[in-house]
């Protein structure tokens, strides 16, 4: 069926989401990471397949995903409900502020985020992907004070981002009394520059652990790590 993304425990259908499955959005439902969460978040959630992976790999953790684009969420429901975990994974259709406001005891153990990254540029003609992919000057320092207080002490903070705004992100983060933990580089070949990064963001000050992260070994050849890690997922692995 067009726009169905099949995993090897659950489907992902695309309808409505002007963000489709991206190497991003996997990369971040496979390495976020936090100690045996149970209460998870996923900001901006689009399709849901962020939340699903985590539900996959955390199985006694309770997800919440939101979602400011009234469709997508409908989608990620959908998504949500065919799924083995739809038990443990709930969709609010609202911006990230409005949910908090909504639930504001709400703490996580882990809370991640794929957030839109293009700040001040041309915006797209498209009002999904521009609600999806694009940001403005306080965006991400409104996100990370809401994140730091709803988090567990103990918690986790993950996001996947561009280079230049990952260190734009730290600052703001480090204002809120959230260190960075990990910096995981994700780099297209071992020779080349990094293009994004997954970012770990805690309350406490730790020295922080920092890893280069290869998608290929070659041309068109996927790295070991790159299978290792989406093996449990992708059907083609």
């Amino acid at each position: 069926m067009p726009g169905i993304f099949r995993f090897k425990q659950f489907d992902v259908d695309q309808t409505g989401c002007a963000m489709k499955i991206n190497t991003d959005g996997v990369l971040l439902g496979a390495l976020a990471d936090a100690e045996n969460p149970k209460a998870i978040l996923d900001i901006g959630t689009g399709t849901g397949v962020i939340a699903l992976m985590l539900a996959q790999r955390f199985a006694d953790a309770e997800i919440d995903a939101v979602e400011i684009d009234e469709q997508a969420a409908q989608t990620a429901a959908r998504n949500f409900a065919g799924s083995p975990f739809a038990e443990r994974l709930k969709v609010c259709p609202a911006g990230f502020e409005q949910f908090f406001d909504e639930h504001p005891g709400k703490r996580y153990d882990l809370i991640v985020s794929n957030p839109p990254f293009f700040i001040n540029s041309l915006k797209s003609p498209e009002k999904g992907r521009r609600v999806a992919k694009h940001a403005d000057n306080d965006f991400f320092e409104t996100l990370i004070r809401a994140a730091s207080y709803h988090l567990d002490q103990h918690g986790v903070f993950c996001l996947i981002l561009p280079v230049d705004t990952a260190e734009m992100v730290i600052k703001l983060a480090m204002d809120c009394k959230l260190f960075p933990l990990k910096k995981i580089n994700i780099c297209s070949f071992s020779d080349s520059a990094p293009h994004r990064v997954i970012l770990s963001l805690g309350s406490k000050q730790v020295r922080s652990e920092e890893v280069d992260w290869n998608i290929y070994k070659a041309a068109n050849v996927y790295s070991d790590e790159y299978i290792k890690v989406l093996q449990p997922y992708f059907i083609a692995f």
